[in-house]
């Protein structure tokens, strides 16, 4: 039975890498597409409705026009990157919690934003653009799916550790895994390697669609001045770290990225729904 259980965790990581095809990078990919997709949908409907219930939803329509206007903006660039994301269920909501600063966007399109992140860093356009972006490119570049894919092969893992030390069967690991997955890999904080593909693809698609590359680094700037206040909960931070490098790194981007900007061509939309939960 171990030598069992040991062939199939290797068999799962060889067939599990794939190639991604806009960043090039070989990925860990155990969960398929579609599943991602459903899983991450189940696990934003348990996360929001609470939220929805405490009517802390989209509590400020003003607000949530202008993110849609902005995302709107962004899924018309994402989406060229990758074609079958124009038929994922593009949607946002703002989360009515004025000390908590986040973003995310998972796989599939459903995203949400954190009215902390708005208010508290008194964020411009471009500055609201530059975090969506970066999100949406988690998103394009199945991060959300490469994590999911470790949280299960964690708990298979373990799992199969266990079937091996007392050699019963155990069965609807993949059916219970995939849905928790969904939620933890939110929780999961990116490699440096996903984190620098973001900044690259997500100031490219914020600048494509007509904002300003500069306030990728001015952003930050605010995030890592807010970031020292005892009473905030800097969620982002959890997950992606903001080192000096990281704003070296924008600022180079930011040159490469200036003459996208400065295109005077039409920026077409994307319709961005506020999401049913």
């Amino acid at each position: 039975m171990k030598k069992i259980i040991f062939i199939f965790l290797v068999f799962s990581v060889l067939v599990g890498c794939k190639s991604n095809p806009i960043s090039g990078r070989a990925q860990f990919m155990l969960v398929p597409e579609d599943m991602a997709i459903s899983e991450s949908n189940k696990a934003y409907k348990a996360m929001l409705t609470p939220i929805k219930k405490e009517g802390k939803l989209n509590g400020d329509p003003a607000m949530l026009e202008r993110v849609q206007n902005i995302t709107s903006l962004l899924v018309a660039q994402a989406v060229v990157y990758r074609p079958d994301a124009r038929n994922w269920n593009w949607s946002v909501q703002v989360i009515d919690e004025p000390e908590v600063i986040n973003a995310w966007c998972m796989a599939g399109g459903r995203m949400a934003i954190y009215s902390g992140l708005i208010t508290k860093l008194e964020a411009t356009d471009d500055e609201i653009a530059q975090v969506m972006g970066h999100e949406i490119s988690h998103a394009l570049l199945s991060h959300t799916r490469e994590r999911m894919s470790r949280a299960l092969a964690m708990q298979l893992g373990i799992t199969a550790i266990s079937i091996a030390l007392s050699d019963e069967q155990y069965g609807g690991i993949a059916v219970q895994g995939t849905a928790l997955a969904a939620i933890v890999a939110l929780e999961l904080p990116n490699s440096r390697t996903a984190e620098g593909e973001s900044d690259r693809v997500g100031i490219e698609i914020a600048a494509k669609a007509g904002f300003d590359p500069r306030a990728a680094v001015t952003l930050w700037k605010k995030m890592a001045d807010e970031s020292g206040q005892k009473d905030s909960r800097f969620d982002f931070l959890s997950t992606h770290p903001a080192p000096v490098k990281r704003m070296e790194e924008l600022e180079v981007l930011t040159q490469a990225m200036l003459p996208y900007y400065e295109d005077k061509s039409p920026r077409p939309a994307h319709p961005v729904r506020a999401g049913d939960i």
